[in-house]
């Protein structure tokens, strides 16, 4: 019985040895595979009968050691899409079924992976190399807030980015106590230039001058050189004196006397000191507010000393239309679509997903997971939050394989496997001579 147990042991290790060079045999192959987890071998003794006086030889039998918790290397690449996640975590990934009328259909099954070689593909979803879609939560573009509550495969669009109609203008500057002589007259005003947008995207031209009344007093004008007539309307803008009432010297104490389509609602303690005004440039009434700061304060139009025009800013909040240009990941997960006008829009944000025990996910094609009862459940987090790791963008992970590592395995594997190999050779001479002992 020892004979036959030490043979049938003896077989065990042959074919457990083989499982631990099969698992070798796929790491090396794999040893370049993005996002790849290396597959170690652990070995469990079965016992036959094991006492204090008896021991019968028992098996062994090997079983897989994951690593999907062992980061590998994040190595940079020149792709704006590409991502490598720093710490714990996995991406939350689909399985297409199947693509019609340029319609794509996905598996209800819900994967995972640590392979961020995303690229954008002909229907414009984000897809690794293995082919599978990447989810985020989708942002609303009303409110710019993404909705956590569910995961869905990114879809780029290329579509224009609408044109924005001018609504503000924002004007910072200081205007000389004591202008030089010559200027901010009627004559020749003071003035600034500001390129502002209609309902259909075009261009259009508004110009502000100042003449100055008196010391404090200054008269505004509103000009669009398109329009018939050009002038829109003045205003007149008294800045605080000496005194301080009601304003500190040299801020906006009052705005009044409007003409034309000019209005303001007047004096109100720390409210915004602004105009109002309508242009039609073709495509409709357009309602555009001149914000010239607040009422008492310094960051908008003053008037201190000096002898000349400053001009700290003039913006506007109105947009061209504009082109798809590209599409990028940033750190903190955000899919941004950038357009040729300078704008960018947030479409989507990938979040990371954890597991209690990432080592007992179960292994699929393509460098993916799926979630076991053994693994927890998965939980989807903002990059960096609640133990979730950071991303970094334009990298990936390599596989987690060292090479010499397992080679090292190998040459133990090599070697357990001859000395298995040699017990069933001497079990098998032994059984032999029992044999012909009859004879």
């Amino acid at each position: 019985m020892s004979l036959l147990g030490a043979l049938n042991s003896s077989v065990s290790g042959l074919s457990a040895q083989s499982t631990s060079f099969s698992n070798i045999s796929e790491n090396v192959a794999n040893a370049q595979t993005v996002g790849y987890k290396e597959v170690n071998t652990s070995f469990v003794d079965y016992l036959t009968t094991s006492k204090n006086q008896v021991n019968e030889p028992g098996a062994v039998v090997a079983r897989p050691d994951y690593t999907n918790n062992v980061q590998g290397t994040v190595n940079q690449t020149t792709s704006p899409l590409n991502m490598a996640i720093a710490g714990q975590g996995f991406f939350a990934v689909s399985q297409a079924l199947s693509t019609a009328n340029s319609v794509t259909t996905f598996s209800p099954q819900q994967y995972y992976t640590r392979a961020g070689d995303f690229q954008v593909n002909a229907s414009g979803y984000l897809v690794n190399s293995a082919g599978m879609y990447l989810n985020g939560w989708q942002v609303n573009q009303t409110t710019g807030v993404a909705n956590q509550n569910a995961l869905s495969p990114i879809q780029v669009s290329q579509n224009a980015f609408n044109p924005v109609a001018t609504s503000s203008v924002q004007l910072s500057a200081n205007l000389p106590a004591t202008p030089a002589t010559g200027t901010a007259t009627a004559a020749s005003p003071i003035s600034s230039q500001i390129n502002v947008y209609d309902a259909l995207g075009n261009q259009q031209t508004l110009n502000l001058s100042w003449v100055q009344n008196s010391q404090n007093n200054w008269t505004v004008s509103i000009n669009a050189p398109a329009l018939t007539p050009s002038t829109l309307g003045t205003a007149q803008v008294t800045f605080g004196s000496a005194s301080g009432n009601p304003v500190p010297a040299g801020t906006i104490g009052q705005i009044s006397n409007t003409t034309g389509v000019l209005s303001t609602t007047g004096y109100a303690a720390g409210q915004p000191a602004a105009l109002s005004f309508s242009a039609n440039f073709g495509s409709g009434a357009q309602n555009i507010s001149l914000n010239l700061g607040t009422y008492g304060l310094t960051n908008g139009v003053t008037q201190y000393a000096g002898s000349t025009y400053n001009l700290a800013g003039l913006t506007q909040n109105g947009v061209p239309p504009g082109s798809f240009s590209s599409v990028t990941a940033q750190t903190d997960g955000s899919i941004v679509v950038n357009y040729n006008n300078g704008e960018s829009r947030t479409i989507a944000q990938v979040p990371v997903t954890t597991f209690a025990a990432p080592d007992q996910l179960q292994s699929q094609n393509g460098q993916a997971y799926t979630a076991t009862p053994l693994s927890g459940t998965p939980t989807a987090d903002p990059v960096g939050s609640n133990g979730a790791g950071t991303l970094v963008t334009s990298a990936v992970e390599q596989s987690n394989v060292d090479i010499a590592a397992e080679f090292s395995q190998l040459i133990v594997a090599q070697q357990a496997y001859s000395a298995n190999a040699k017990m069933i050779t001497a079990a098998d001479q032994l059984l032999q001579t029992t044999i012909n002992m009859k004879q």
